[in-house]
């Protein structure tokens, strides 16, 4: 029986290259996802999730609202204000994909505002209670808040999370396009809805 063959002692092995996919542990696919626009997008994916829980808590109130005998108003107005939200979310993420965006300096601000933005949503959530809700609700018992916040800004849940939740979204994800578009549309539904708050609370005042 015959040995294998060896090289002899001085022989040159040839050097073969490690192809790129076997030097990256990760999927080819994700070849097409930057980096950068990963943290965007779990920046995103982070700020969406919250959003989710406090349309957990909205639902819930709403729930006990409508057992208590409470009445809504502008429910066509609602729908579109929370899918003309949804669109500009999803709008600004496809925009920053389009753009190949970079998590730099705006994107960090972009962040920051949220942070805020979230923050006070989270503060009037806390204030108004069992009352909040992404709908108009009056409950037959309704009272005005005198918290500090609502007694020095009105609509604060409007002008301190809303507003500066979209203009967060638009800069982290580099969607110049769609807050130019985005922004003023989402204002004039907004204003809408303003207007149909005042009306449906104007006898508490």
């Amino acid at each position: 029986m015959r040995a294998p063959h060896a090289a002899p002692p001085n022989a040159v092995v040839p050097f073969l290259p490690i192809s790129k996919a076997a030097r990256n542990p990760f999927p080819a696919a994700l070849a097409f996802f930057p980096f950068s626009l990963v943290m965007i997008a779990a920046a995103f994916a982070l700020v969406f999730c919250i959003r989710l829980v406090s349309l957990a808590i909205s639902i819930r109130n709403e729930k006990r609202l409508i057992a208590e005998g409470a009445t809504q108003y502008g429910a066509r107005n609602s729908k579109l204000l929370s899918a003309a939200h949804i669109v500009y979310y999803f709008a600004a993420l496809g925009e920053a994909y389009a753009r190949g965006a970079t998590f730099d300096a705006i994107s960090a601000t972009g962040t920051a505002v949220l942070v805020f933005a979230l923050g006070m949503l989270f503060y009037v959530i806390h204030a108004l209670g069992p009352v909040w809700t992404v709908k108009i609700y009056i409950h037959p018992q309704h009272q005005v808040n005198r918290n500090w916040l609502f007694s020095h800004v009105r609509h604060p849940n409007y002008f301190l999370n809303i507003t500066p939740e979209l203009i967060g979204v638009g800069l982290l994800c580099h969607a110049w396009g769609v807050m130019l578009v985005g922004l003023p549309i989402y204002a004039a539904i907004l204003a809408v809805r303003i207007r149909q708050e005042h009306e449906a609370m104007r006898h508490l005042w």
